[in-house]
């Protein structure tokens, strides 16, 4: 009766733990959108844009400050469109000078900024948007009211928040991909 032996094949120690951080990761390429690409800026700029134009139509009416929701239009626009510019003017320089603004401290600083101010400037839109409804089919007092200002001022900030949607998922796409 033949039996076969058993024979013992060398295996390769796996690599210790410093060796394994020395090894460089794999990093996909920049996504357009993401902080530091020419996407990222034009959606920081239509972001400024639209925020602008909600901020300036919105103030422009004499009776804005007389509905909470239209003040917080005024602000959350004010502060969408000092976010965005700032950002802007930060994607540009990382644009001419070529640097690259994806270390993981400043992705957490754009996901957590983008992230506050779309939530506050969808807030704001909703809010103003009820308040245009109740105002203009309601109640129907648009002859006594600016309701093309504010569901003009109501439209532009939905759409701040839609240019600001694509910002704040891939900055936090990215930080969740790290």
């Amino acid at each position: 009766m033949s039996v076969s032996h058993a024979s013992v094949h060398p295996v390769d120690a796996p690599p210790l733990q410093t060796e394994a951080a020395n090894v460089p990761r794999v990093r996909m390429k920049d996504v357009q959108g993401m902080p530091g690409t020419i996407g990222g800026f034009f959606l920081r700029f239509a972001q400024f844009v639209f925020a602008v134009v909600a901020l300036c139509v919105m103030a422009t009416t004499g009776d804005f400050p007389s509905v909470t929701a239209f003040c917080y239009l005024v602000a959350a626009a004010g502060l969408q469109s000092l976010w965005s510019l700032s950002l802007g003017v930060l994607d540009i320089y990382a644009l001419l000078v070529g640097r690259c603004l994806q270390s993981s401290q400043i992705v957490s600083l754009f996901a957590v900024g983008d992230g506050v101010t779309s939530t506050l400037t969808f807030a704001a839109a909703c809010a103003s948007a009820g308040i245009t409804v109740l105002i203009g089919n309601d109640l129907g007092v648009c002859s006594q009211n600016h309701c093309t200002e504010f569901e003009t001022a109501t439209a532009m900030a939905f759409l701040s928040w839609f240019c600001a949607m694509p910002s704040f998922l891939l900055n936090f796409w990215s930080l969740a991909s790290r």
